[in-house]
């Protein structure tokens, strides 16, 4: 296995953020590659393709933006509830692309099933059932209205399938993740795993996204696989409740994107019940063991934020009803002048008393108290009596900052993830279609 060094540079950010990854685990009944149709014009991977020889159970979350790409509408028409092949594209997002966009994917979905077809008829076990061009889904991440690079994905579809491989170490899914980044500095990877009776119960994702991120998915792609037999009504259930507090509770700039994707597949290799339901002993491992998997890859993300220096959550606690804590937490979470000022390590607790007030949720100022950190700001319509500038500043320079709100006026609660805003950010999206 060769790892393709030119995946992990990034030369719209000199932060570096790679760190320490977890140790996926191989997902039996799953074979992964990935290669470049060098549409980046510098060699980086560029296409992952994730094939199912049995087929696969799977289930999305998709953005709410009103205009979503083609390879969202092909996934939306074909109505299949078992799947064998996922493509991935970087560099161009397939959206409004009109005919072309969508007459492309035809052609590609024609030609990765006829080479896929001819890999099963080579294999030891003779010739398998012929893949079908509605056994594919895509996605697609990248510019939007560019023309679909038809031809240089197609060039390289039989090189993509012929490496195809069924045994994956950790290196080979940090070769995988890369391969679907954009302007990520650093491949985002998660796993969790538990044991139902004699059996290991595993799942390994990836995820892809550093800007354009705001609720409903923001610009990101993630991609998780399970080797439990969990039928496609049950995975769509426990992919909506894992991503509402998590891929779901991320913003970086509010900007929400055409191409949001999470999808979850069974390979259905692991037996772990039968008539299986959300209130199943074994979903409900099943389903706290994706929650807390959806919230790594999510705060992944923010901590990777085009330009960001500083990890920020904002907890709203005490509140009327979740959807009122939401709304006051993103309220605050999205103010480009809260994270400017937490860029600039200023304790500005002034802006977050205007980030509250905006959100147009009703308050009581008089029962309002605002905590950076374990420090008091603000609290009976002023500022705390305790509050200490210098103190605050010293905890400002932290790399990760925490601000809770105290509404007083009920018992819901929501926590949100952002990160600042710093000229990093502008920088790179100046620049970014070159």
């Amino acid at each position: 296995m060769t790892i393709n060094i030119k995946n992990f540079l990034n030369d719209k950010t000199k932060l570096s953020k790679m760190g320490e990854f977890q140790n996926l685990k191989q997902i039996d009944g799953l074979e992964m590659s990935s290669t470049s149709a060098d549409l980046y014009g510098n060699g980086r991977d560029d296409l992952a393709l994730f094939y199912f020889k049995n087929g696969a159970n799977y289930a999305s979350v998709i953005t709410s933006n009103s205009i979503v790409s083609e390879t969202i509408n092909w996934n939306e028409s074909s109505q299949k509830k078992s799947i064998k092949g996922l493509l991935v594209n970087t560099k161009n997002a397939n959206t409004f692309t009109g005919k072309q966009g969508k007459e492309s994917l035809d052609i590609i979905a024609k030609n990765l099933a006829k080479n896929l077809t001819i890999k099963e008829s080579k294999s030891k076990e003779g010739i398998s059932e012929t893949v079908r061009t509605k056994d594919l889904i895509f996605a697609s991440t990248g510019v939007i209205g560019e023309q679909f690079p038809t031809e240089q994905i197609k060039e390289v579809l039989p090189d993509l399938v012929q490496k195809l491989k069924a045994e994956h170490n950790k290196l080979y899914w940090l070769k995988i993740a890369s391969a679907i980044m954009t302007t990520d500095t650093k491949p985002k990877v998660a796993y969790e795993e538990f044991i139902v009776g004699d059996e290991l119960v595993k799942i390994s994702a990836i995820a892809k996204g550093s800007g354009m991120i705001a609720p409903n998915l923001a610009t990101m792609l993630s991609f998780i696989f399970t080797n439990a037999d969990i039928d496609t009504k049950l995975l769509k259930a426990v992919l909506k409740r894992a991503v509402s507090n998590s891929f779901n509770a991320i913003t970086v700039d509010s900007d929400q994107s055409t191409n949001d994707m999470v999808t979850l597949f069974s390979t259905k290799t692991i037996k772990i019940g039968k008539s299986l339901s959300l209130v199943d002993k074994n979903i409900q491992k099943f389903e706290l063991a994706l929650k807390k998997l959806c919230l790594n890859l999510a705060q992944q993300i923010v901590v990777d934020g085009e330009g960001a220096k500083k990890f920020l959550t904002i907890k709203v606690i005490n509140a009327k009803s979740i959807s009122s804590a939401k709304s006051i937490a993103f309220s605050v979470a999205n103010s480009p002048l809260v994270k400017t000022a937490v860029a600039g390590e200023d304790p500005n607790w002034g802006r977050i008393v205007m980030g509250v007030g905006k959100s147009g949720e009703i308050i009581d100022i008089k029962k309002l108290k605002i905590k950076i950190g374990e420090f008091i700001v603000a609290e009976n319509g002023k500022i705390s009596e305790t509050y200490d500038e210098e103190k605050l500043k010293e905890y400002m320079a932290w790399d990760s900052i925490k601000i809770e709100i105290n509404l007083k006026l009920g018992s819901d609660a929501f926590e949100c993830y952002t990160c600042d805003f710093t000229h990093d950010y502008i920088d790179i999206n100046a620049d970014y279609r070159n």
